[in-house]
């Protein structure tokens, strides 16, 4: 079977407040798409880092000791441990994660 084109805007077309799903597979890493219009609750990941890209919007990373705003094709990665909480800056945002596959959520 030849590989699934994944097409970004059917993936984030939702009126949900907050949607969050995998998309795609790398390794031992998951793909997901999150589209929000609220914002997440603060935690962190003890056993993985997380990468966010911005795709649509601004994206709102809050952390204990200061913030920073993603814009569309900007990248970040969160180390894991590090306490955090996204949130759009604006009606909504739409980005990517990128995690282990088998990461845990502590809030």
């Amino acid at each position: 079977m030849p590989p699934r084109i994944i097409t970004l805007a059917e993936e984030a077309d939702t009126q949900q407040a907050y949607d969050n799903h995998p998309v795609a597979e790398v390794n031992d890493h998951v793909v997901r798409i999150s589209v929000m219009t609220e914002a997440y609750h603060w935690h962190h990941h003890p056993d993985s880092d997380e990468t966010f890209l911005c795709v649509e919007g601004e994206l709102v990373m809050e952390f204990e000791d200061g913030t920073c705003v993603l814009k569309p094709g900007q990248l970040l990665t969160v180390p894991r441990g590090v306490r955090h909480r996204t949130r759009p800056n604006g009606a909504r945002s739409v980005n990517l994660t990128v995690e282990a596959r088998d990461a845990t959520s502590v809030s």
